[in-house]
């Protein structure tokens, strides 16, 4: 294979894993139909039945009034924020059926997500979605979950609680003014509940056909002096998907346990402390090239995974409804492999002062700074970080002022972060929005923004090893080298959104976008010359390929959200999420696949519709219907499913669940795991049941 087939094949695989009308018109006339009979129970239990507490008891028109956090890092109504924003509440969450963070975020407008096995998941938000989701920043309660080692995330190690979620918000375009470098392409922010909204117990026990087993087990209470708290333990086992070869490499099993408390010390201050410890176990397999003998081979092994963390934080309300913040947590993580291993620890404190100013402006500012020492351990030759300890530094600042024009209608926010770091030094990420709001229920925005994605140690230190072929005179292989001069990534984004509860019972949400991206990631210029290998030596020919800056182009899109309460027991929500992706070589690049990889890797179109049935008796029927297009550089074939989930409510302390997930047929491939001349794997079809006890407290 030449140069630029082998960088596809070793770039994917380090680490590896990177009619529709006529089925809605059935849907909605199947509902139409059994509409009497469900008005009829409604009707006989109007009197008995009160609505659950929680988001799920609102009117879409109220929903417009719930308060986001994660757009300027202090509460503000979804009405009046001029960003895309969506909010996965905990009730959608419960009631999607899904096990993983991952598997809930495809309910979201603009977000993709595709399975890549059992426990890894490629994920991206408005295009370059990856097994690391390196455009996108993930917080779990704040914490980044970020890693630099591999510019991004590790899906397979951010597992909550989902029950104590209380919601997930989902940024869709740049957040680098308010959360700095890496949030490009958008934020996910997963929020989990105060404690005093978890007192009591609660047992949850399940399995299937995929989820073999499944427990989590949580205790809740309160002191005297005002303090909450809870304590919990989860675990799971999960089978291997669909593997036409039979070798069902990728079963994964994970332990974790955790704790929050939170104490109101008095009307003025409030402190949270929270904090969890994991250990797993992931299969997977991968392609490792050996020097001796002169080879590659695919390897199936265990990522031994196993970390944890502890987070403060500090919120004092001031005069005049400002108030201040201070957070800090610490992070652990261990991965053990077969081809590499690390262990990293992530010291994180940030500052945050909101300043409520005459004529009503709102000004924020903040500092950060965070350090973050790294083992690269390597167990194979042809693998390699250099340095192989490290400590990566980040300091930063932001301001940010929202200035009223017409009070209550029209004002403009500016703002921008100030960052730097060890890889690239100084960087910044300014933005303007505009918010215009005629009325009470409608919503119109615009914003421009900068935003970069800091070089990772997988693009400056990397030296990563493949085989070529073994000529009669010398072996051939393949270097991947890191660039001391890779610069960051660049994107100047534009956005423009309108929302409206049209009606009480109609809500619609439509989000635009155009980016602009430059430097993005792709091979250089490639050199052939003589190596000599560890000993015992001997010589061989090595093709070298550095990483380096060579595609731009643009993106551009929109995302529509209709939610439609057609009775007081049914409801339907949907989205249709359209991307193009336009990326090309930049003048001088001698790659020539990257821009066209990474533009046939996302889905031009993207379906979701979903029939939220409340009925009599503590029962809901939630069937959710999905279809995704192709994804032609990975020869990935358009798809559409469904999944279902059953709910029902045994009197007040029982909860049984059934879920079905990729109903239409026995597998489906969704991505690409990578590896060449081997078989994607097929996302089986999964039967998943669920018993939850919540004894009164």
């Amino acid at each position: 294979m030449g140069p630029q087939k082998t960088f596809a094949y070793f770039s994917a695989n380090f680490p590896r894993k990177a009619t529709r009308s006529a089925l809605l018109s059935v849907l909605v006339t199947a509902a139409l139909c059994l509409s009497p009979i469900f008005r009829a129970w409604a009707d006989d239990t109007q009197q008995t039945q009160t609505p659950a507490g929680g988001l799920k008891s609102l009117s879409l028109e109220q929903l417009g009034d719930v308060e986001v956090t994660t757009v300027s890092k202090e509460p503000e109504e979804l009405w009046r924020t001029p960003a895309a924003v969506y909010v996965l509440t905990h009730d959608e969450i419960e009631r999607s059926g899904a096990t993983s963070i991952p598997e809930v975020l495809r309910l979201v407008p603009g977000v993709e997500v595709s399975r890549i096995d059992s426990d890894e998941w490629a994920v991206g938000i408005r295009g370059f979605g990856g097994a690391f989701s390196r455009s996108v920043l993930v917080l779990i309660d704040g914490r980044s979950v970020y890693t630099p080692l591999f510019e991004g995330v590790y899906w397979d190690v951010q597992n909550v609680m989902l029950q104590d979620v209380d919601r997930i918000e989902v940024i869709r375009g740049p957040g680098g003014t308010i959360w700095g470098a890496n949030a490009v392409n958008g934020v996910i922010n997963i929020i989990t509940k105060n404690a005093k909204e978890t007192r009591g117990a609660l047992v949850a026990t399940g399995g299937g056909n995929l989820d073999q087993g499944t427990g989590a087990i949580r205790y809740g209470g309160s002191l005297s002096n005002g303090v909450n708290y809870r304590v919990y333990g989860m675990g799971f086992v999960r089978g291997p998907e669909f593997h036409t070869d039979n070798d069902d490499f990728d079963e994964w099993r994970m332990g974790q346990a955790g704790f929050r408390t939170d104490w109101q010390a008095n009307s003025r201050d409030t402190l949270t402390l929270q904090g969890d410890i994991y250990s797993g176990e992931n299969g997977g397999r991968t392609n490792i090239a050996f020097f001796f003998p002169p080879s590659q081979a695919n390897v199936t092994g265990t990522m031994f995974v196993s970390g944890g963390n502890l987070l403060a934080r500090w919120k004092r309300k001031l005069k005049g409804g400002s108030d201040f913040q201070l957070e800090t947590y610490f992070d652990r993580t261990n991965r053990q492999g077969v081809q590499f291993g690390e262990t990293r620890d992530t010291f994180d404190v940030d500052f945050i002062h909101h300043l409520v100013l005459p004529k009503h402006q709102d000004f924020i500012w903040g500092l950060g700074v965070r350090l973050s020492p790294s083992n690269f351990i390597q167990t194979q030759a042809t693998v390699n970080f250099l340095p192989q300890q490290e400590t990566d530094s980040l300091y930063s600042g932001f301001i940010q002022d929202e200035i009223p024009i017409a009070v209550n209608k029209l004002s403009v926010t500016l703002g921008s972060k100030f960052e730097h770091n060890n890889f690239s030094g100084f960087d910044y990420e300014p933005s303007v929005r505009l918010l215009w709001t005629p009325d009470n229920h409608q919503t119109f925005w615009a914003a421009a923004t900068r935003a970069v994605r800091t070089p990772s140690r997988l693009d400056q230190d990397l030296s990563l090893t493949g085989f070529v072929e073994n000529t009669s005179s010398f072996p051939i292989f393949l270097e991947i080298t890191g660039n001391p001069k890779f610069v960051p990534e660049q994107l100047l984004g534009y956005e423009g959104g309108y929302r409206s509860a049209i009606t009480p019972r109609f809500y619609l949400d439509i989000a635009t976008f155009f980016n602009n991206y430059n430097d993005l990631q792709s091979l250089g210029t490639t050199t052939i010359g003589f190596a000599q290998s560890p000993p015992p030596s001997y010589t061989y020919i090595l093709i070298t390929v550095p990483w380096a800056n060579g595609v731009e182009g643009n993106t551009d899109g929109a995302e529509i959200n209709p939610d439609w309460k057609v009775t007081n027991w049914w409801q339907l929500k949907g989205s249709y999420s359209y991307l193009q992706m336009h990326l090309k070589d930049k003048p001088g690049s001698t790659d020539a696949n990257t821009a066209n990889t990474d533009a046939g890797s996302s889905p031009h179109h993207e379906v979701v519709i979903q029939s939220l049935f409340n009925l009599p008796k503590g029962l809901d029927f939630d069937p959710t219907y999905r279809y995704v297009s192709a994804l032609p550089a990975l020869l990935i074939r358009s798809y559409s499913t469904m999944d279902t989930h059953l709910g029902w409510k045994v009197g007040r302390q029982f909860e049984l669940s059934i879920t079905g997930e990729n109903l239409f047929r026995p597998s489906q491939i969704e991505n690409s795991i990578g590896i060449n001349n081997d078989p994607n794997v097929g996302i089986k079809r999964t039967v998943y049941a669920q018993i939850t006890w919540k004894p009164s407290e």
